[in-house]
């Protein structure tokens, strides 16, 4: 899948279009779409919709307006953010029945705060001070949501309670990062402190080890980068139990999305902890292990995904899907949304991208730069970025959750296509956002850049 031809600025024409369509999707929402209703979180035909399941993609829209306002500097689309966190996103921080701080707070407090610590806005000591405590807070009602594993170490528990280890929720951590390094703990009873910074460590390892697949023969399918959505714990004595998967096939098959958060997770979190000293590290888990495990971890994850999608970068919705196959040499071809088999996720492409570009950085590695170079020019093309401009979605042919039957399929095909989700859509901004600051030779843009002891100058 892999296109060595492909620089970056080769990318800034169609990432420039890309902004200005995404300006006239962001406004169309901002006014058409009936917040009374819950957060919108795909489209169907072409119109932005509910889903009760979670409120876990909010941050996600007004997140989209922020980056918006950063790549063009529009005014308004900034006011559209603050607006809205301010207004809407609070409940989100005190939420003590989800995994998803991260996608939610770090989307929209945290890059404020970001881009007020890069100088990028200007405003006052009391909002930053705002920004932080959101951020604060939301880390030690995330960081709660706990459950030990037996022998060592434990996991933050998905929304489905305590015996349930996403794999999604590794980009969660970013939030306890946060929380810890501006200075604040978690405090439980009889005033004991527990630090952040360790159970947010313990959680990498525990997605590296149990989520993730290494080729070592841990079951009859195990395979070097393979992935399962969720894992299962005895809550009674903390005994792993089973791999399984919600959204995907089965837990023995990879969730495409699924991977693609690994991927980004492990690589976002690298380039942090890199930063950290190793004396900051808890005993329990030292700097030099934890770098190890999560190196392992991105490498087999960007190296399946290499491995198990199109040759421009594209995924099926989960690559044991049933009907695979079928499909006449996926891997070996352009892929094709309309193909009528098996549905791809354009958005599990935009979250892998930039964990490749980001891992490529870290590791000096060719290969995860061009992949990711290449899947991106692909999501970029007219084939997968939503120019209808009565269509309120970015991203084209983003699957949310197949097995239940919640995507839209259109008239005449058997599998859905043709449509977007919010976190497609936030991620492709996400991914030119740091392709931008690549291209343009500036300080890579982080999530930990609204830390000002470790920002990336």
């Amino acid at each position: 899948m892999i296109n060595f031809n492909i620089k970056p600025e080769d990318l800034k024409p169609a990432i420039d279009r890309m902004w200005a369509l995404s300006g006239a999707k962001i406004s169309s929402i901002h006014q058409h779409y009936d917040e009374r209703l819950g957060s919108p979180v795909f489209t169907m035909e072409g119109k932005y919709t509910t889903r009760g399941w979670t409120e876990w993609t909010q941050g996600f829209q007004y997140g989209s307006s922020i980056l918006q306002f950063e790549a063009t500097g529009e005014q308004q689309f900034l006011e559209i953010g603050k607006e809205g966190v301010k207004g809407k996103m609070a409940p989100h921080l005190t939420h003590t029945g989800v995994h998803d701080h991260g996608f939610n707070n770090v989307s929209t407090y945290g890059n404020l705060l970001r881009l007020a610590e890069e100088g990028t806005i200007d405003i006052g000591e009391w909002e930053k001070e705002f920004y932080r405590l959101a951020l604060k807070v939301s880390g030690t009602v995330q960081a709660n949501r706990w459950s030990n594993i037996h022998g060592h170490g434990g996991f933050l528990y998905s929304f489905n309670g305590p015996q349930s280890l996403f794999v999604d929720t590794i980009r969660s951590v970013r939030i306890l990062m946060l929380s810890h390094f501006m200075g604040h703990h978690l405090q439980g009873e009889n005033d004991v402190i527990i630090s952040m910074f360790e159970r947010g460590l313990h959680h990498i390892a525990a997605t590296a080890r149990y989520n993730v697949y290494y080729g070592e023969g841990r079951d009859s399918f195990d395979e070097w980068g393979r992935t399962a959505h969720e894992y299962l714990f005895n809550v009674n004595d903390g005994r792993f139990r089973a791999p399984n998967a919600q959204q995907g096939f089965s837990g023995f098959t990879t969730w495409t999305r699924g991977l693609a958060w690994a991927l980004c997770g492990f690589a976002e979190e690298l380039e942090f902890l890199q930063k950290v000293p190793g004396e900051m590290f808890p005993e329990a888990i030292s700097k030099t292990e934890i770098i190890g495990k999560i190196k392992k971890g991105a490498q087999a994850t960007a190296d399946f995904y290499i491995k198990n999608t199109s040759s421009d970068g594209i995924p099926l919705w989960d690559t044991g899907g049933p009907n695979v196959h079928l499909l006449e040499d996926f891997f070996g071809r352009a892929a094709d949304p309309y193909n009528n088999i098996e549905p791809l996720d354009a958005s599990a492409a935009a979250i892998a991208a930039q964990g490749l570009v980001r891992l490529a950085l870290l590791l000096d590695n060719k290969d995860y730069l061009q992949a990711g170079l290449t899947t991106t020019a692909t999501l970029l093309s007219d084939r997968f970025l939503s120019l209808n401009d009565r269509h309120q979605g970015l991203l084209l042919h983003s699957v949310y959750h197949y097995p239940n039957g919640w995507d839209y399929i259109p008239e005449g095909m058997k599998v859905p296509c043709g449509e977007s989700s919010m976190w497609g859509d936030y991620h492709l901004r996400e991914l030119a956002i740091l392709l931008g600051r690549i291209i343009d030779k500036k300080p890579l843009y982080a999530f930990y850049n609204c830390l000002p002891e470790y920002k990336n100058v």
